[in-house]
C-alpha cells in the first residue's frame, strides 16, 4: 500500500492532483483544505496517502497533514461514510472545527456540509464523539471533558436512540429511568450505553 508520496506537482484542481514520482504520474484525490495549502505547479510536495482498493479501481487519497489523514480514517470507519464522502466532509471544515462539531454534538454544523444529512451527522456523533480529543484545540478539549449541558446531552441521547430504530417515547422513558440511577454516567457515551442496556433488558 502507498502511505506517502513525494514528488513534483504537475497539475492541480480543487479535488485532484497529478504528482510525478520518478517519472510516474499519480492522480491523487484531496480535500479542499489540503488544496489551499499546495504550492504552485512545478514545486515538490509531500502528501500523506490512503490507498483505497476496489474491484474496479485503485484510488489514492492525499492529505497535507497527518491529522487530516487520521481524521479521514476515523470518518471512513463510520457506517455509511465512504472515502469520497469523507473527502467532502473534510472539505467542509478544518480538522479542529470538524472535530469540535462532532465532540459537541453540533448536528446543524455537520449538516451544513454538502452531502451530510441528519442521520449521517448523528452516526458521526454516536460513533466518533469519544475519539475526537486528539484533534481538538485546547479550549474545545476542555469543553468536551466537561460534557454537554444536561438538556442538550439528553436530546443527543434520545436522537441517537431514535436513529438506531427505537421509538422516541420508549427512548425518552428509558433515558428518564437511567438518569435516576446513581451509576447512570456523566458523559454522552456512558449515558447512551446504560440507556441501551435498559432498552435491551
Amino acid at each position: 500500500m502507498i502511505g506517502q508520496l513525494r514528488g513534483k506537482l504537475l497539475a492541480k484542481s480543487p479535488n485532484l492532483l497529478l504528482v510525478d514520482v520518478g517519472g510516474v504520474g499519480y492522480e491523487v484525490i484531496i480535500p479542499l483544505t489540503s488544496f489551499y495549502e499546495l504550492p504552485e505547479e512545478g514545486n515538490e510536495i509531500t502528501l500523506k496517502i490512503h490507498t483505497h482498493v476496489r474491484e474496479d479501481a485503485l484510488l489514492l487519497f492525499g492529505f497535507r497533514s497527518r491529522s487530516e489523514k487520521s481524521l479521514f480514517l476515523k470518518l471512513i470507519s463510520t457506517s455509511g461514510i465512504g472515502p469520497k464522502l469523507a473527502i467532502t466532509i473534510l472539505s467542509g471544515a478544518r480538522v479542529e472545527e470538524l472535530a469540535a462539531a462532532v465532540a459537541e454534538g453540533n448536528v446543524p454544523r455537520l449538516t451544513s456540509i454538502p452531502g451530510v444529512g441528519r442521520k449521517t451527522a448523528e452516526r458521526m456523533i454516536l460513533e466518533l464523539r469519544s475519539q475526537m480529543t486528539p484533534f481538538l484545540l485546547p479550549e474545545h478539549a476542555e469543553a468536551a471533558r466537561q460534557g454537554t449541558p444536561g438538556g442538550a446531552l439528553e436530546e443527543d441521547v434520545v436522537s441517537a436512540l431514535t436513529n438506531l430504530g427505537y421509538p422516541r417515547a420508549a427512548a425518552e422513558k428509558a433515558l428518564s429511568l437511567t438518569l435516576r440511577e446513581p451509576e447512570c454516567g456523566r458523559t454522552f457515551e456512558e449515558i447512551l450505553r446504560n440507556t441501551l442496556r435498559r432498552l435491551a433488558g
